[in-house]
């Protein structure tokens, strides 16, 4: 595996210290700026192992090794952003089924039941096909998304 030699200069130094100190910053990026400030190859202080890094913040050997090599490839600041991703979500609920899913919630429920349950609203989408199968807490956050509420 490739190894990433992290050296900061002092500003650097200086601004995760500062950040490290004020509470006013996301955890991940405080975690972060420790870890290059304890890989640091440019300080005085006493060099720690990796796995004295692991132990004392309680991350993976990975995480050090990811953070030192967005450091030493795109800089600093991309050394403390959360990395982007690349994964594409499919879409679940398309227009379609999203106006029949309201139609359904709007309409009357089924005999035997007081009102629509989200998982009879599922069942019920499975039932007219729209989807192969879909969970009630997709119906759950498509209703939250139109604003749709059964309780009413």
């Amino acid at each position: 595996m490739d190894t990433f030699k992290v050296t900061l200069t002092k500003e650097e130094r200086d601004q995760l210290t500062e950040m490290t100190r004020t509470g006013t910053y996301a955890a991940r990026k405080i975690i972060h700026a420790l870890i290059l400030l304890n890989v640091d190859r440019g300080s005085d202080v006493k060099k720690q192992t990796n796995e004295d890094i692991c132990k004392v913040l309680k991350i993976g050997m990975r995480t050090i090794d990811r953070v030192k090599k967005r450091f030493v490839a795109d800089g600093l600041e991309s050394a403390l952003k959360k990395a982007p991703t690349s994964r594409v979500y499919d879409k679940l609920v398309d227009g379609d089924m999203e106006a029949h899913l309201i139609a359904l919630a709007c309409g009357e429920p089924p005999e035997g039941f007081a009102r629509w349950s989200l998982r009879l609203l599922a069942d019920k989408l499975v039932e007219l096909r729209f989807s192969d199968g879909i969970s009630y807490e997709t119906v759950r956050w498509t209703q939250k998304k139109t604003n749709l509420s059964l309780g009413k």
